[in-house]
């Protein structure tokens, strides 16, 4: 059996659009979801946490490592999918600019980066994480809901689709989780709320209601 991996999403945080996105640190209401999960992964064997160098994603790192006792690593090539190109945008244009960044994984939104991009990179990043560990680690991500995503749809076989994002399929503003083995090709959760997120169970075997890989 090889070893599981955990992808945790950062829940809600400071938005500020005179600061860059990547400095924006947790909310009051992220740090309390994050410490509420991590207090609930304290029994995942053997943790070794890997995180995103922005601002949100090691806030929720540092709470999950507090919690478990767990070193961090933190690299950029964990990243959100590059979006300096348009800066903050307000919600609405935000989840327009999203939506076509799914449907055209080959093209440049905006100047963002292109999906495929992202897709490569993060897959890479996690594949070369995962290969220094051992079966009995379990290697717990800290990252964000697009490139997130993006890995879970490489793990899952599925076409590149806004609709398996977490927004769709869990908390929609942050703050979900997936699992999946190390040898990224069995998706052993979809995408869930921290508040739904059992990592025993979604740990230990596929989820019976996934849907085939398509």
């Amino acid at each position: 059996m090889t070893g599981r991996a955990i992808y945790l999403t950062h829940p809600e945080v400071v938005i500020d659009p005179d600061m860059p996105v990547t400095l924006w640190p947790l909310s009051e209401t992220g740090r309390q979801r994050a410490a509420h999960l991590a207090a609930r992964l304290i029994d995942v064997p053997n943790p070794v946490i890997f995180s995103s160098s922005e601002r949100k994603a090691l806030d929720l790192a540092e709470i999950v490592s507090e919690a478990l006792g767990a070193p961090i690593i933190a690299d950029h090539a964990f990243g959100e999918n590059d979006r300096t190109s348009t800066g903050f945008l307000p919600p609405v244009l935000f989840e327009a600019t999203a939506d076509r960044f799914f449907a055209n994984p080959t093209e440049s939104v905006e100047g963002w980066e292109r999906a495929v991009d992202a897709q490569a990179r993060i897959v890479a990043v996690v594949r070369a994480a995962v290969a220094d560990l051992l079966e009995n680690q379990t290697a717990i991500f800290c990252g964000h809901g697009g490139v997130g995503t993006l890995l879970k749809c490489h793990v899952a076989r599925r076409v590149l689709s806004r609709q398996e994002d977490q927004a769709v399929l869990g908390h929609p503003r942050g703050g979900n989780a997936f699992a999946f083995d190390h040898a990224l090709d069995t998706l052993l959760s979809d995408w869930q709320s921290f508040e739904s997120f059992a990592a025993g169970r979604s740990l230990n075997e596929p989820t019976a209601s996934l849907e085939p890989a398509r």
